[in-house]
């Protein structure tokens, strides 16, 4: 959404959320090099694990990769309780936990894990043919599971596509997915002749969470004279799946086109360390740099603000470099158009001495992801890591965990990005993990002076700027929108 700062869906950051009853149409401007696959999902509270889908950018020339046909695989969560119950319990003082997720979801079916209570419920079927190559999209579109996935008899895949961009092509025989994370994978079903079955499990477990979710879905492949079952999960797993694998695909993924002006080490002009961490108050809460940051801290949206410069300052970029990269007042990062930042954020050990991992999700432009590794980040000793790799870009990396407790404070893993800052306007950048989400870990970006956020003349977004203004729909009304094209109306 970075061509339309007024659209990016992050409430109390860039825009007003939609109020009940009434709709906001979102038109994209794809431009090239933007092929690939998302997904849309709401911004608030607990609703993405519901409110949420496929969003496919599709090619408008030729295909880098060959292949026969496509499937879309999306992983989502389920959970006992409402997303109102989740929410509230989330804020409790005391805390109330959601729970774990009840079943991880593919393409919205699945059984309830060690349950004998859905057995009527059905599995996802992927309907494939024999001897062709098929795209899959997976989509990670999880609440709170991290996943290993893989398919039965099936270890050969190669990943050509991550978050958005195209990269050279991995060999690999499972896939890791966090929440917000998408993948593409050329997979080259069997021949006829090589089919004893017609059937195999695709088998789908949670990683780093105190039990394992198991779930499936069937690779289905459709022939003559092929009978397809109705397949309940099985007692027995037919996979013993690895374990979570730190630094999955750290300095292998690379992208398929190279930016010739990819910003070298000599380029970067600051470093901002963002260092996670739980708290333990009157509940929990998740705070970066001690700056936990909720939807309800700003009376308004930022960028709402900033046009009607009336309840928030613009952030200061001196306080920031004073403090850190964040400005105290605001609770905003600044930075400059034009300079090259690395981003590194830092897990650390909570109050109680635990540790979690954390999907790091950033909206604006995509960043080069520099990779991962325990303890502190070391750019001299990270960057003989990358010297020589044609980085992909990213927009959501996993933060991993080195053990499960630890000392309160002490640092115990990290990821870094590298990003040149070219898109003015209120970004957020935070944990794609709903429950970490609601409990404070996200962090907000304003990126440009006002000169060059508040280019769009005034008069033609006075729509944006209240709630439920005119650029919202009803039954009544239709919307007033602004046809946005870079920073510009048109």
């Amino acid at each position: 959404m970075a061509v339309s700062p007024f659209s990016d869906g992050t409430p109390a950051a860039s825009q007003w959320p939609i109020p009940p009853n009434h709709f906001f149409d979102y038109e994209l401007e794809t431009n090239m090099g933007m092929a690939g696959t998302y997904f849309y999902h709401s911004h608030i509270g607990f609703q993405a694990v519901t409110a949420a889908g496929p969003l496919i950018v599709e090619d408008s020339g030729q295909l880098p990769y060959h292949y026969d046909e496509e499937r879309i695989i999306a992983i989502s969560d389920v959970f006992n309780n409402t997303d109102t119950q989740i929410e509230s319990g989330l804020q409790a003082s005391p805390f109330v936990w959601s729970g774990e997720t009840a079943n991880v979801l593919v393409n919205g079916k699945g059984q309830l894990n060690r349950s004998a209570e859905s057995p009527n419920c059905e599995l996802a079927s992927i309907d494939v043919e024999p001897d062709k190559t098929y795209r899959f999209r997976f989509i990670g579109g999880t609440a709170l599971s991290f996943v290993t996935l893989a398919f039965e008899d099936h270890d050969q895949m190669i990943l050509i596509e991550a978050d958005g961009d195209y990269t050279k092509p991995v060999n690999t025989s499972y896939l890791q997915i966090g929440s917000g994370q998408r993948f593409s994978v050329l997979f080259r079903t069997k021949a006829r002749s090589q089919l004893s079955k017609n059937q195999f499990f695709m088998q789908v477990e949670t990683r780093d969470r105190p039990t394992t979710t198991r779930s499936f879905a069937v690779l289905n492949y459709r022939y003559k004279g092929a009978k397809s079952r109705r397949l309940s999960a099985p007692l027995v797993p037919p996979m013993t799946l690895p374990p979570t694998t730190l630094g999955w695909l750290d300095y292998k993924l690379e992208s398929l086109y190279p930016d010739p002006s990819f910003p070298l080490t000599a380029e970067v002009t600051r470093r901002v360390t963002i260092r996670t961490h739980q708290m333990i108050t009157n509940t929990l809460v998740w705070a970066q740099d001690n700056a936990p940051w909720f939807e309800t801290f700003p009376s308004e949206p930022y960028l709402v603000s900033l046009y009607k410069n009336d309840s928030l300052e613009f952030p200061s970029y001196e306080r920031a470099i004073a403090n850190n990269g964040i400005d105290p007042i605001t609770r905003a990062f600044p930075a400059n158009i034009g300079e090259v930042i690395e981003i590194v954020v830092q897990n650390t050990g909570a109050d109680s001495g635990g540790l979690d991992i954390h999907p790091f999700h950033a909206h604006g432009s995509h960043y080069y992801d520099l990779g991962s590794g325990n303890g502190t980040y070391d750019p001299v000793a990270n960057e003989k890591n990358i010297d020589g790799v044609q980085l992909a870009r990213r927009d959501t990396t996993m933060l991993y965990k080195y053990g499960e407790t630890t000392t309160p404070g002490l640092d115990m893993g990290w990821r870094a990005w590298r990003l040149r800052v070219t898109e003015p306007g209120v970004w957020m950048i935070h944990c794609h993990i709903l429950q970490h989400m609601i409990m404070g870990m996200q962090t907000v970006w304003v990126m440009g002076n006002e000169t060059e956020i508040m280019t769009v003349p005034a008069d033609d977004i006075q729509g944006y700027l209240v709630y439920g203004g005119s650029v919202y729909g009803n039954e009544s009304f239709d919307p007033s929108p602004v046809h946005f094209k870079g920073n510009y109306t048109k």
